[in-house]
């Protein structure tokens, strides 16, 4: 036996066609008025009861300040880089730690999870004042 060759083991039921006279009573099965009784009844679509309470914002509105902030942590940096290596946001991305988002290098704030023994020169970041005082206690300098 193959796929095509199998036959369903019950009778197949015709559908009922609603709304063509005959023997179905003075509404044809579909009821007293509504949208339900009508022939072709095309229901609203349920999303735009949702979209027509949101406010309407008049005028264009055009967002250019999307400033891209990532963190790193202090035993992180410890990890990667050796003793006196610089930490940019240039380096961190030739070393691939980060990449550029949308063409731009987004802008990095050093938290003070972990711990850190090396000193490495830190430039052009944020520092968190717990991460600047660990830094600079294990003999790195801040540019």
């Amino acid at each position: 036996m193959q796929l095509h060759q199998l036959k369903p083991n019950h009778k197949i039921r015709k559908k009922k066609r609603i709304g063509r006279g005959g023997k179905k009573g003075t509404y044809s099965g579909k009821g007293i008025k509504g949208q339900r009784a009508r022939a072709g009844r095309k229901f609203v679509p349920i999303i735009r009861g949702i979209i027509k309470k949101y406010p309407k914002l008049r005028g264009y509105r055009f967002n250019t300040k999307e400033n891209y902030q990532l963190t790193l942590n202090v035993g992180f940096l410890e990890k990667k880089f050796q003793e006196g290596d610089l930490v940019s946001p240039q380096t961190l991305i030739e070393k691939r730690i980060i990449h550029k988002i949308k063409g731009k290098t987004p802008s990095i704030k050093i938290l003070a999870t972990g711990a850190i023994k090396k000193p490495l020169i830190i430039e052009n970041c944020q520092l968190s004042k717990k991460a600047k005082s660990e830094i600079e206690k294990a003999g790195g300098t801040i540019k």
